[in-house]
């Protein structure tokens, strides 16, 4: 599916300004309203927009500590495992990757203590052969979208 300059401006808009009506994206953008939901149904139904919610802080909910956890997984056991995972509140995404290992997780914890007792709980799941972990110390490149919509829509560097 292809994001025109039109649908680049759309989702610039729902970037930065999240809470905006259909209509006052319609005005900003000097286009019908129907255009600009036309659009917008076409990029949820093509899988573009996948959802509508706030971006949460977990060290804001009380969980500072980021880690990445790698998941050697027993072969064959991988969906079994992935099922586990999602039963975890700290583990906050988790992808199947090469390299390494099989899973790569997104961990929260409290502190440095509680970050050890999920890595436990993580151990203990059949299935599970090793884990290795690294703590990210500070972010410097904060989740963004905007670079790729710009890229993809012909609005910036490719």
């Amino acid at each position: 599916m292809a994001v025109d300059a039109l649908d680049a401006k759309i989702l610039r808009l729902l970037l930065e300004q999240p809470r905006t009506s259909v209509r006052e994206y319609a005005r900003l953008l000097s286009v019908a309203r129907g255009t600009v939901q036309a659009r917008l149904d076409r990029l949820e139904r093509d899988g573009v927009i996948t959802a509508y919610s706030p971006r949460l802080s977990p060290a804001a909910l009380g969980h500072p500590v980021l880690a990445f956890v790698h998941i050697e997984v027993t072969q064959g056991h991988l969906e079994e495992v992935a099922e586990a995972l999602a039963e975890v509140p700290q583990i906050i995404e988790a992808f199947s990757t090469t390299g390494g290992g099989d899973l790569l997780t997104r961990v929260v914890a409290r502190d440095a203590a509680h970050l050890e007792d999920v890595i436990q709980r993580l151990i203990s799941l059949p299935g599970v052969v090793r884990t290795r972990t690294e703590m990210a110390l500070r972010e410097r490149v904060p989740h963004r979208m905007l670079p790729l919509v710009e890229a993809v829509g012909g609005a910036g560097p490719q």
